[in-house]
C-alpha cells in the first residue's frame, strides 16, 4: 500500500505560495525544504504557516493520532526508563542489522523521556539512513513511523512550524475516517517489531500487530514477526498450538535462522530433540555469527545437559557484543551449572576453583551493568563461599537483601543465605531464623517448600539428640501453625528474559 498527495492537499499549500513537489511525491521537511512538517494520511509534508499562528494547542489532537513510538506507551507499566532502555538495547534477540532502523526508533522515544531531543533527532536521521539500505523498494511506506516521530521530536523542539497541520489540509484529511493516520500492513509491522524489541508486557500487543499485518496482506516477514510473537506467548501464558506458526514462518522464510532454533526449542520441549537439533545445527552453520541463534541454540544445549556447548556459543557472541549485560549474566550462570555438575560427579578442586573464577569474573560483570537482576547477588554469594571467599559471600547476599525483591525471589534469597550460615559459618541461630523468614512469605513455590523441607530435618535431628528440645519443638509449632495458610503456586514458565530482571533459570532451584 502507498501513499499519495491528494489534489485537495496540493491546492491548499499552493494558496500560500509553497513550493510543491512533483505529483504523486512522498515528502519529508529534511529532504523537500525547511519548514513546517505535517503528517496527514501518513504523508510528511513540508509548508509554511506565514499567514497564521502556529500553537501548542493546535498540535495535540493531530499529533496523537499518530501511529508512533510516542502513541505506543511503550513504557507503561515498566519499573523504570533505565531497565526498560537496558533490556532494549542489551538483550540478544534481534541485534541483527536487519533491525537498525526499529532500534533507532526506540531509541528516539527513549532519549525524548530523558530529555534529549536534539539527540532524538539524530537517531531519526539514522533511522532515516537504515530504511534506505534495508527497504530500498518501500522506503516512502516505511518511513512513516519514523516521521511520525519527527512531528513529535519538533513538538517537543518546541518547533510547531516544523509541526502544525494547517487548517485547510487539515478539514482536507477529515473527509477520511482517520484524520493523520494511515493503515498500513507495513506500519502494523514496524508497530509488531518494536514491541517484540521491547518485550516484557508487550507481547500479546505485538501478534495483534502481525496479525493484523497478515490479514491484509501475506508476507514473509510477517509471519516471521507472528511466530516469534506466538513462541513467546507460549510460555506466558501458554497458548494451544505453537509449533504451526514457527513451520509455516520457516517454509514463507527459510532464510530466518532464529526462527529455527525457537522451532527446535518448542519440538525439545515436546519431546522431538532430534529434529530440533538439526534445525539447530542447520541455523548456525547458515548464520554462525548471528547473536540471536547462538544464544537461543545455548539454551537448547542447557536443556539437554551439553554445558560446554552452552557456554562456548554465546561466548562466541560475546565477540561482537563484549559489554552486553545479559551475555554476561548467561555465561555466568552456565558456568555456575558447570560448577554444580562437577561437584555432583566429585571433580577436581582446581578444576572447580577455574570454572567458579569464569562464573564469578561475568557475574560481577553483570551485575555491576544492571544491579538490579534478581538473584545475581546471591548466585555470587554462593560462588564466593564456594571459593571460601566469606567476607565477598557476606557482601553480597547483603548487597541482594538491601533489594526491592518479589516474593519468590525472596525465598529463594533466605534460602540461599540460611545454607551460607548453616554449612559455611555453622551459625545455627541465624540459619534458623532465615528458614523461618522464607517459610513466612506466603508464597507456595519450590523454594518454599524447600525452607520447609529443611525446618523439619533440622527439628527432627535436634529432638533425636534431646526428645524435649524447646527450639525443635518451638520450630514443629511454628510449622504446624503456617500449614493450610500458602497461596496457590504461580505457574512456572521459561522466558527469555522478558522480565527484565530474572536472570536465566540456570541459576534457580538448585540449592
Amino acid at each position: 500500500m502507498t501513499s499519495v498527495i491528494i489534489p485537495e492537499i496540493k491546492n491548499a499549500l499552493l494558496n500560500n505560495d509553497v513550493p510543491f513537489p512533483e505529483e504523486n511525491a512522498i515528502c519529508h521537511a529534511p529532504h523537500f525544504l525547511s519548514g513546517e512538517s505535517v503528517l496527514c494520511l501518513g504523508v510528511f509534508i513540508s509548508v509554511s504557516a506565514p499567514h497564521s499562528e502556529t500553537t501548542k494547542n493546535s498540535l495535540d489532537s493531530s499529533l496523537r493520532q499518530l501511529k508512533c513510538h510516542f502513541t505506543w506507551n511503550l513504557v507503561e507499566g515498566e519499573n523504570s526508563l533505565d531497565d526498560f532502555e537496558d533490556r532494549v538495547c542489551n538483550l540478544t534477540e534481534f541485534q541483527n542489522s536487519g533491525f537498525q532502523a526499529t532500534m533507532c526508533n526506540i531509541l528516539v522515544y527513549i532519549k525524548h523521556c530523558r530529555g534529549q531531543q536534539e539527540a532524538a533527532l539524530g537517531c531519526l536521521r539514522q533511522a532515516e539512513e537504515f530504511i534506505q539500505r534495508e527497504h530500498a523498494d518501500q522506503a516512502e511506506i516505511r518511513s512513516l513511523v519514523t516521521w511520525g516521530n519527527y512531528a513529535w521530536v519538533y513538538y517537543h523542539l518546541g518547533r510547531f512550524s516544523e509541526a502544525q497541520v494547517s487548517v485547510d489540509v487539515k478539514q482536507v484529511c477529515q473527509k477520511y475516517s482517520s484524520p493523520y493516520r494511515i493503515e498500513s500492513p507495513e506500519m502494523h509491522c514496524e508497530e509488531g517489531w518494536t514491541r517484540l524489541r521491547c518485550g516484557g508486557n508487550q507481547n500479546e500487543r505485538a501478534k495483534v500487530c502481525f496479525e493484523k499485518a497478515l490479514e491484509k496482506k501475506p508476507n514473509p516477514e510477517f509471519s516471521s514477526g507472528l511466530a516469534i510473537a506466538s513462541y513467546r506467548l507460549d510460555n506466558w501464558p501458554p497458548s494451544q498450538n505453537p509449533v504451526d506458526p514457527l513451520r509455516q514462518a520457516i517454509q514463507l522464510n527459510p532464510d530466518n535462522q532464529y526462527v529455527k532454533v525457537l522451532l527446535a526449542l518448542r519440538l525439545q520441549k515436546i519431546n522431538k530433540e532430534g529434529e530440533g537439533e538439526r534445525s539447530v545445527k542447520e541455523a548456525l552453520e547458515k548464520a554462525p555469527l548471528a547473536t540471536d541463534v547462538l544464544c537461543g541454540a545455548a539454551k537448547l544445549y542447557r536443556r539437554k545437559g551439553d554445558l560446554d556447548q552452552a557456554i562456548e556459543l554465546p561466548r562466541k557472541a560475546l565477540k561482537c557484543m563484549p559489554n552486553n549485560t545479559y551475555l554476561h549474566c548467561h555465561i555466568g550462570c552456565y558456568y555456575r551449572a558447570k560448577v554444580l555438575e562437577i561437584q555432583k560427579m566429585g571433580g577436581k578442586r582446581e578444576k572447580l576453583q577455574e570454572l567458579i573464577g569464569h562464573a564469578l569474573d561475568h557475574l560481577k560483570r553483570a551485575d555491576e551493568s544492571n544491579g538490579n537482576f534478581f538473584h545475581i547477588c546471591s548466585c555470587i554469594a554462593c560462588l564466593s563461599s564456594q571459593a571460601c571467599r566469606y567476607e565477598e559471600a557476606e557482601y553480597y547476599f547483603q548487597k541482594e537483601f538491601s533489594k526491592e525483591l518479589p516474593p519468590v525471589a525472596k525465598q529463594v534469597l533466605h534460602l540461599r543465605y540460611c545454607n551460607f550460615q548453616l554449612y559455611q559459618m555453622k551459625c545455627q541461630d541465624k540459619a534458623t531464623h532465615h528458614f523461618m523468614t522464607g517459610v513466612k512469605i506466603n508464597q507456595e513455590s519450590k523454594e518454599r517448600e524447600k525452607n520447609v523441607n529443611r525446618l523439619q530435618k533440622f527439628a527432627k535431628i535436634k529432638l533425636s539428640n534431646n526428645g524435649a528440645d524447646p527450639k525443635a519443638l518451638h520450630l514443629l509449632a511454628f510449622l504446624q501453625e503456617l500449614n493450610g495458610e500458602m497461596q496457590p503456586a504461580e505457574k512456572k514458565s521459561e522466558r527469555v528474559l522478558d522480565s527484565g530482571n530474572l536472570i536465566p533459570l540456570a541459576s534457580l532451584g538448585e540449592e
